[in-house]
């Protein structure tokens, strides 16, 4: 089977600092972001698309920290698709609380198995890779012209990983570092490295 492409390439930019996310797990937690601030990444991302030629069309997930500037965007004449496989990493019962409220085991417990442990009962990164896998295949399979998209970190990370990598990390300290808050990130057309592996059956 041919490998599926991230054709012709997606440029996604991390989303503005939201308000309140300080010393927090954030994944799904929807936290507001400042309207400037919002406002300014929706003009860079405007000023790019006029240099490049690109389309005047965004895809963002629906929480406020993407959306907000996809929404501004939408008052300028662009079109914007809210798709929820944009999300960020799904941290269950840890989503929103201060680091020190999770306990030491659990983030241990995560650690050792990086790649297939649901932190929270959440997402895995394993299901995560997966999901964003898709993602840009189903991004890909739209009208041939570069994707633009507001994202979030680990969205952007995981897109990069599966780009180069066949498997997912199998520690920490493996993972990417995240990008700037409205950084903006080039995944260039070529083949999907990632191949989804099933974590092994514990007895």
């Amino acid at each position: 089977m041919k490998p599926a492409l991230i054709a012709p390439q997606v440029i996604a930019w991390r989303h503005p600092r939201p308000v309140g996310a300080q010393g927090r797990c954030i994944g799904r937690t929807d936290l507001p972001v400042d309207r400037r601030k919002a406002k300014r990444l929706a003009h860079r991302v405007r000023q790019a698309a006029r240099r490049h030629g690109w389309p005047r069309v965004v895809h963002s997930s629906s929480l406020q920290r993407c959306a907000a500037v996809g929404r501004q965007l939408r008052r300028w004449g662009w079109r914007h698709h809210i798709d929820d496989t944009l999300l960020e990493m799904d941290f269950g019962a840890w989503d929103g609380l201060t680091w020190p409220q999770i306990a030491h085991a659990e983030v241990d417990a995560w650690c050792s198995d990086f790649a297939h442990h649901a932190p929270g009962g959440g997402e895995s990164l394993h299901a995560m890779l997966g999901r964003v896998a898709h993602s840009l295949v189903d991004l890909s399979a739209k009208p041939p012209s570069p994707k633009l998209v507001i994202a979030h970190a680990g969205w952007i990370l995981s897109a990069r990983w599966v780009a180069c990598h066949a498997a997912a990390p199998a520690q920490p300290s493996l993972w990417p570092a995240a990008p700037r808050y409205g950084e903006c990130c080039v995944l260039p057309a070529a083949p999907i490295q990632y191949r989804p592996v099933e974590p092994p059956i514990r007895k």
